[in-house]
């Protein structure tokens, strides 16, 4: 079948290879629905560390080595204008490689010495006509599990349905899905949590069955009744607010206002394991309420609680992404999330805040102050039962505006500038340093940031003071 040229100007500058090689997979899908591709498969006849070390050294392009298992490369840089990545061909040949692949869509060559060929024996290409995700084999997602959750991350991605077989065969399989390592699996959730609309790629996980195999406190959450206030049950709610999470990352304007700008800029941010903050949220957003069938309660009045839930989820998110072999910093940072998404809420009922108590809330949450407030935005926004007000919604957003620009206030002044050092006020108390004198300088701090102390000899008359009034072991 023929390619109709839209293969011939990509595969130019790998004319150099002198093997038998094959563009295959996402990158020809791509190419035949006009989007563009960065990235590209081949695969090849004998060994690709050859392939890989003689297209590197044609366009000056570094090379390294990708997986030991199925002998993979990747080439990129130079003037090569994209990433290759070379593999072998897996089996006999390129009938036995495309014959082990996920979809459909992803099963066609384009074979180098003849780009503007397609070969397609899986029916690719009526599937891309049809818009449809198809798997090659019945075998494909027991194969390999991660294929479970790509398939919902393409079917959002490229706006596919997906086959009513596919749909049967994957919640037949879903069950598998920890049979491979966590780490695929979690590079898979990230690049979900990196779409403009990740809770439809999840909503899609969830139709494949996959998403409650991934997480079984999800599953668990699917029809769990909320309080009068909530007007979904905790799955419904929960991808609401990964919704208005990536909304809110993409345009924070409607709530932040004048600071969104700031908030959306810090929310692009490079964080850990190749997400940025907005995308490491997006995560925490999904594990939020992960913990509310385990703290589910009635009391004798009849209302629904979930005493806890932000605890004991924050164990449970940290024991997930040490599952899925996530970084510390980007365990941590999901875990600290999941912990502080209530307390914001709690504080609109006793507002108007202090500078003291805003303060308090924001160095409680920090070092992920802008996160924890989107975060609570998120959560408040996706609850309107039938007892929420707009009243009650509008409060919360002020006061998260009113810590966001108190946040971002206090980046600017920067930092407090201690009075007196602590190994002075240590010697001048007569005490020696401790774990008390950490709690001491915190104290000053703050009452430096409220205008409470404003000098030296304010200070140690402080220090005096709050040593006297401090347990005797501290």
């Amino acid at each position: 079948m023929s390619a109709d040229g839209p293969m011939r100007g990509l595969l130019a500058p790998l004319g150099t290879l002198d093997r038998r090689a094959w563009a295959v997979g996402g990158g020809v899908r791509d190419a035949l629905l006009g989007r563009p591709v960065t990235d590209l498969d081949l695969a090849v006849e004998g060994d690709a560390a050859a392939a890989a070390a003689q297209l590197g050294r044609a366009h000056r392009a570094g090379r390294f080595l990708l997986s030991r298992g199925f002998g993979g490369w990747r080439v990129q840089g130079g003037d090569l204008g994209m990433t290759v990545d070379i593999t072998p061909l897996q089996g006999a040949g390129i009938a036995e490689d495309l014959g082990r692949r996920d979809l459909t869509v992803n099963a066609l060559a384009v074979p180098l010495d003849s780009p503007d060929e397609v070969i397609d024996l899986h029916g690719g290409i009526a599937d891309l006509a049809g818009r449809r995700l198809r798997l090659v084999s019945p075998a494909a997602m027991r194969d390999d599990p991660v294929r479970l959750l790509r398939t919902a991350r393409l079917a959002e991605q490229l706006g596919f349905a997906i086959a009513p077989e596919t749909v049967a065969q994957a919640r037949e399989d879903a069950g598998g899905v920890w049979s491979t390592s966590g780490e695929r699996l979690a590079d898979e959730l990230g690049r979900i949590a990196a779409l403009p609309a990740p809770h439809r790629a999840f909503a899609r996980m969830d139709e494949l069955g996959a998403l409650g195999a991934l997480v079984p406190q999800l599953e668990q959450s699917r029809g769990l009744e909320q309080s009068p206030y909530h007007h979904k049950d905790v799955l419904g709610h929960t991808l609401e607010v990964v919704q208005h999470v990536a909304e809110l990352s993409a345009d924070p304007e409607p709530v932040f206002r004048s600071r969104a700008p700031r908030v959306a800029a810090a929310l692009a941010e490079p964080f850990a394991d190749e997400l940025t903050r907005g995308q490491a949220l997006v995560l925490a957003a999904l594990l939020h309420d992960m913990a509310k069938p385990a703290t589910r309660a009635v009391t004798p009045e009849g209302r629904i609680t979930f005493i806890g839930h932000d605890r004991l989820g924050a164990e449970m998110a940290d024991d997930l992404m040490r599952r899925l072999r996530v970084s510390t910093r980007l365990r941590e940072q999901v875990a600290r999330l999941v912990r502080l998404h209530l307390p914001l809420g709690f504080l609109v009922h006793r507002t108007p805040l202090s500078l003291r108590q805003i303060d308090r809330y924001l160095r409680a949450t920090a070092p992920a102050e802008i996160e924890v407030i989107v975060l609570s935005v998120a959560d408040r926004l996706a609850t309107r039962g039938p007892r929420t007000t707009e009243s009650s919604i509008a409060r919360h957003l002020a006061l998260a505006r009113e810590m966001m620009d108190a946040h971002l206030t206090l980046i600017d002044r920067g930092p407090v500038r201690p009075l007196v050092a602590g190994d002075e006020l240590a010697e001048a108390l007569g005490r020696r340093a401790g774990p008390w004198l950490s709690e001491l300088l915190d104290a000053l701090r703050e009452e430096q940031l409220v205008g409470a102390v404003r000098s030296r000899s304010q200070a140690l008359a402080f220090a005096r003071g709050w040593v006297a009034r401090s347990p005797s072991d501290v």
